[in-house]
């Protein structure tokens, strides 16, 4: 079979790799299946140039991957009309799968108008769905080193490397990859494709990065899964075969998960941020999320990274259950103090995805009708109010946010401010032989 495989457009100046995109292009390749990629991603093509293309070219399948969030639900009913409005329409099957479509398979079958939903992993599915309609989905696949690997050279690396990272530098060239997937937690706003987490074996995400740097000169890894440092001893043992390859990395990490001794190691080893979802800074907001997770860890975790000399991520929601103007204060006030500014951090509101534990509380709540009155008429942009779980007015916890984030955003303009006073003085009172301006070159 012939089959385009679509990377939508998120309008981005340099797009993330498309990680799921690439495995089911390898699996399908493997399979002896012609692949092409539409990087819509990377040429911004309008979706009327999609549908001239499927008026003129022929293929069997077209396929799509989908994140939840307000942009991609926009962008896939778009890639959607411009998909059917071809005139071979009814000669090619359209599939989609992905996060967003797995948790609400039969709405957005009927919405865009999809052959075939594929719920959950796509490896194994997507083989089924070449030759069946309707919802399809297969068990976890349960030892990761059998998928192959990503199909880097259907796609245009030498424009996915440049993506920017934390504390790269300016001749670093970054990829993302994983090195295992799902999570051993439950947090009641997440949703996720699989339950549990299953890992890689170190020897197969060596093997990977090796390719990477051999073919395409990559020395910045980012591990993009939900939890890299799935425990203290799979970090230690990532680290420590990370050593000889002088890479840079960041990954995802847990607070309750790293010590001292594993942080020196990962440092060691070339890691340089490491993501933490704190997402507050009170205890029992902490426990409604079940977050497994208390201040003292947050606080205990975080200090020691930065001791140890790795940018900490550090994420905090806001509008959960028992979420308040204090525990707002408490954890911006908590940015101020241990945010190094190594990227621009804002608190954005809490999200109930359908799929997740949150979500069927707001239908409990009768705050949301379902998922339909979800992405058509509450998830109006992923930086306001969907659903507010709080005692607060809209008006009261827009203020509350606003406070929030100018202060957090003022606060990283004046380091960075900081940082160029520092060097006006060495380029004019040290004689910074080094320095290439301040204008990007």
């Amino acid at each position: 079979m012939k089959i385009l495989l679509i990377c939508y457009d998120n309008s981005s100046y340099i797009p993330h790799f498309p990680l799921g995109i690439a495995y089911i292009a390898s699996v399908l390749r493997k399979e002896g299946h012609e692949v092409l990629i539409y990087n819509q991603d990377v040429h911004h093509y309008s979706e009327e140039h999609l549908t001239r293309l499927l008026d003129n070219v022929h293929f069997d399948v077209v396929g799509i991957g989908s994140v939840a969030g307000y942009y991609p639900y926009r962008k896939i009913l778009k890639i959607s009309e411009a998909v059917n409005k071809s005139k071979n329409r009814n000669n090619f099957k359209y599939i989609i799968g992905g996060h967003m479509v797995s948790a609400s398979p039969e709405y957005f079958l009927d919405k865009t108008k999809a052959n075939s939903i594929v719920v959950g992993e796509g490896e194994e599915s997507i083989l089924k769905a070449l030759s069946n309609d309707g919802i399809i989905s297969s068990e976890q696949i349960k030892d990761l080193d059998k998928i192959p690997s990503p199909a880097y050279d259907l796609f245009p690396m030498w424009y996915y490397r440049l993506q920017r990272m934390p504390n790269i530098d300016s001749t670093d060239f970054c990829m993302s990859i994983v090195s295992g997937r799902g999570c051993s937690f439950n947090c009641s706003f997440c949703y996720r494709l699989t339950k549990g987490i299953r890992l890689r074996s170190i020897e197969n995400i060596i093997e990977e990065i090796k390719l990477l740097k051999k073919d395409y000169r990559i020395n910045y890894i980012d591990f993009a899964d939900d939890l890299t440092v799935a425990s203290k001893q799979r970090a230690v043992e990532l680290s420590e075969a990370l050593l000889s390859l002088n890479i840079k990395w960041r990954c995802e990490g847990r607070l309750n998960y790293v010590d001292k001794e594993v942080l020196e190691t990962m440092k060691r080893s070339g890691c340089v941020f490491i993501n933490y979802g704190i997402e507050a800074l009170d205890d029992k907001v902490l426990a409604n999320m079940n977050k497994a997770l208390t201040v003292s860890q947050i606080i205990k975790g975080v200090e020691t990274t930065l001791e140890v000399g790795i940018s900490p991520g550090l994420n905090i929601i806001f509008g959960n259950i028992g979420d308040t103007k204090e525990t707002l204060e408490e954890g911006v006030n908590f940015l101020l103090k241990y945010d190094d500014c190594s990227q621009i951090r804002t608190i954005r509101p809490v999200q109930p995805y359908p799929g997740s534990e949150l979500f069927q509380t707001a239908l409990d709540r009768k705050l949301v009708e379902g998922v339909e009155d979800f992405y058509e008429n509450k998830l109006t942009n992923s930086e306001v109010l969907s659903v507010n779980f709080t005692e607060l007015s809209d008006n009261d916890f827009y203020s509350a946010l606003y406070r929030a984030n100018f202060s957090l955003l003022t606060n990283y303009h004046k380091k960075n401010i900081f940082e160029v006073e520092k060097q006006l003085k060495k380029i004019y009172f040290e004689k910074d032989k080094n320095f290439r301006g301040f204008r990007q070159t």
